[in-house]
């Protein structure tokens, strides 16, 4: 493979990942404004935003670094239909769940795009690049992990809450 055609295929996968932190964004955004009886869950989802905006600007320093700019037709493309996935599970009966298996379902695609990534870098001779796309991948395999761990007992609480009669949703 030529070094264009690697280099092509890295500033694009940079492109996607800046696209792919935004439309986490946007699914997290509205999911944090609408819980109410999982305290600890907005919490990990507020810090995660945080560490989420961080990727974004890392992202933005790699592209910059390569004279390349982010996509804003992928940005705004993938920010709509993540919101459009957060907005389809507010009807849900059990939205949290819901959200929950989302959630960690994405974190995990997150995962794979970064550790391909971080190999085109590789390939590439981009490992002065690595060590950023390794802290935003560190960042995305802690959250998919919290959320693993904290599945069952959101599951439980929800189920406790419906069966005292009490709003589960959320």
């Amino acid at each position: 493979m030529s070094d264009d055609k690697t280099r092509d295929i890295f500033v694009t996968g940079l492109k996607n990942a800046h696209a792919m932190e935004n439309q986490a964004l946007s699914i997290m955004k509205p999911q944090v404004k609408r819980i109410e009886n999982y305290p600890e869950i907005a919490e990990q989802l507020e810090k995660h935003i945080i560490e989420t905006e961080g990727q974004i600007e890392r992202l933005e320093e790699l592209l910059t670094s390569l004279a390349e700019d982010h996509s804003s037709l992928k940005d705004m493309a993938l920010s709509i239909s993540g919101s459009m996935a957060a907005l389809g599970h507010t009807v849900a009966g059990d939205e949290i769940l819901k959200n929950s298996f989302a959630n960690f379902a994405f974190e995990n695609f997150e995962i794979a795009a970064y550790k391909s990534l971080i190999t085109v870098a590789e390939l590439g001779g981009y490992e002065g690049l690595v060590s950023a796309l390794q802290l935003n991948l560190d960042q995305e395999i802690a959250m998919a992990q919290w959320l693993e761990t904290n599945l069952r007992p959101t599951t439980i609480k929800f189920a406790e809450l419906k069966e005292a009669g009490q709003t589960a949703k959320v």
